[in-house]
């Protein structure tokens, strides 16, 4: 698969740097920056992507930005809803994303005049010695002066405007790595409750079964009494309800992890379980699953978005070094007053003023503006080189979720059957019983049988419920439709009541 992106063409850039030198008016060297082309593909899987699946997939339909809604469970909804204000995880990367926000917006303050307020106050003694005339003696006085300062820095070769817009871009991949992130926590909060879910059923399904076994174990044991069986089928029963016991206390210890696992992904101790014990009918299976279009997914995901906001930060770097080749201007000012007596400031005659500017232009550093250069074209490409990967690995994330669906469907069904059967064998084996014609021992086999059959198929609800959840994950998980994420995640935080007080923050003690 070919995807196109931007290319840097060295004779080109090369003739921009000397266009730009030759103007000598205000510019920005190096490459504009524009986003990859999505890649030329019609389809995911290389076929029509619904087969055999009981959900229909609509081809181009947008993802909501609530896609956990879609499984019908308002307690998921709130769990989701606490981890947004209280999952520690998010906070960090929200966190994160300010201070590169706050880094870009500080570097837009180079492309204004600073101004400064100095004042200072010396006391000095000096030598008639330190002027040829030792015979003068020494003089004490003192000097104090006050003075506004102006510079500014010329950007004519866009070296400022290059570096703010490295540092957006930045801020752009910290916003998409706190989207990734939140999509993660969603996707990991849906599959934890979908596996609750399962886990508690099966414990159920299992305690019926060791229930069923018992009670045959004591049929068996009332059969040997009477001598209608052998010893030997009370210890083989004995062996198989032992067998079957052995398996209930991991399935408890998986949902006890999994009930932690949960408590701590909205952001609470494991010891703080969330009130609402899920059940599998409890969550609804989407019956129409929106496919985005397969042009529209490097838009879609976080991961790749990031990814191209690390190219879009390595293209504005090579303007950075391409202005570092040129002269630097810098013109400043300063006026202010300067006086023996603090008294005296401001009074007539003692006003001082002063103008400059300053040019600096590299002329020879040992071939380092050269390879600085090259290194940063190889970092562009590698940049680009890794978006390419990212493309891909989404790509074939959507491909496996989307097979995983079908065969998710083609084992429900087959479990479905499976269950179908047991359920009728156990009716019929139940009337057949009522009429005399089976006996007890019969009907305690059909029972569990079914209760195996029940097994399996809560196992292929659950799988086919996580898949769908790794659907919308691995389709991006719908962000552009929904609000801020930021702003939620800040609501329960506001600014008022900072992690650190102020003085202490500047190292200030009490």
């Amino acid at each position: 698969m070919a995807i196109n992106m931007p290319t840097i063409d060295h004779r080109r850039f090369r003739t921009t740097l000397t266009i730009g030198a030759l103007l000598f008016s205000g510019c920005t060297l190096g490459p504009d920056f524009a986003p990859p082309a999505s890649p030329d593909v019609k389809s995911y899987l290389g076929k029509e992507e619904a087969s055999q699946t009981l959900q229909n997939m609509a081809l181009g339909k947008d993802i909501l930005g609530l896609w956990w809604t879609l499984f019908r469970s308002p307690a998921l909804t709130a769990l989701i809803d606490r981890a947004i204000k209280h999952n520690p995880d998010l906070q960090a990367a929200q966190a994160t994303l300010t201070q590169a926000k706050e880094t870009a917006v500080a570097k837009e303050g180079s492309l204004f005049p600073a101004l400064d307020a100095v004042a200072s106050g010396t006391r000095q003694q000096i030598s008639g010695a330190q002027f040829g005339n030792p015979a003068a003696g020494s003089s004490l006085f003192s000097i104090y002066n006050t003075s506004v300062n102006v510079s500014y820095t010329l950007d004519v070769f866009g070296a400022i405007q290059r570096q703010i817009e490295g540092l957006s871009a930045q801020a752009d991949y910290q916003r998409f790595q706190l989207e990734g992130a939140f999509l993660t926590l969603a996707a990991n909060i849906v599959t934890t409750v979908i596996q609750e879910a399962a886990l508690r059923e099966q414990i159920t399904a299992t305690e019926d079964i060791i229930a069923a076994q018992a009670q045959q174990l004591d049929v068996i044991k009332r059969q040997v009494a009477l001598g209608g069986a052998s010893t030997a089928a009370v210890l083989a029963q004995q062996s198989t309800l032992a067998q079957t016991r052995t398996t209930l206390p991991p399935l408890q210890q998986q949902l006890a992890q999994t009930r932690h696992r949960l408590s701590v992904l909205v952001g609470d101790t494991p010891n703080t379980a969330p009130a609402v014990q899920f059940t599998l009918a409890d969550l609804h299976l989407p019956e129409q699953l929106p496919l985005s279009l397969p042009a529209k997914l490097v838009r879609q995901r976080p991961d790749v978005r990031a990814q191209e906001a690390v190219l879009h930060a390595a293209s504005a770097q090579i303007g950075v070094v391409a202005a570092s080749i040129f002269p630097d201007f810098t013109i400043s000012a300063n006026a202010g007053s300067i006086a023996t007596e603090v008294g005296d400031l401001f009074v007539p005659g003692s006003f001082i003023w002063s103008t400059g500017a300053n040019l600096l232009q590299p002329l020879f550093h040992g071939g380092e503006f050269l390879h600085k250069k090259r290194a940063a074209v190889a970092a562009y490409e590698q940049a680009g080189a890794q978006y390419r990967s990212t493309v891909l690995q989404a790509f074939q994330n959507v491909a496996d979720t989307l097979s995983a669906l079908d065969f998710d469907a083609a084992e429900l069904k087959t479990q479905q059957a499976a269950e179908q059967a047991a359920l009728d064998s156990l009716t019929l084996t139940q009337t057949q019983f009522d009429l005399g014609a089976v006996s007890y021992l019969a009907l305690l086999t059909a029972e569990r049988d079914h209760q195996q059959t029940r097994l399996g198929l809560i196992k292929a609800q659950a799988t086919q419920l996580a898949d769908t959840a790794a659907l919308f994950q691995a389709l991006g998980g719908g962000w552009w439709n929904r609000g801020n994420l930021a702003t939620a995640i800040m609501k329960d935080h506001p600014k008022e009541k900072p992690a650190m007080p102020f003085f202490e923050l500047l190292g200030i003690g009490n």
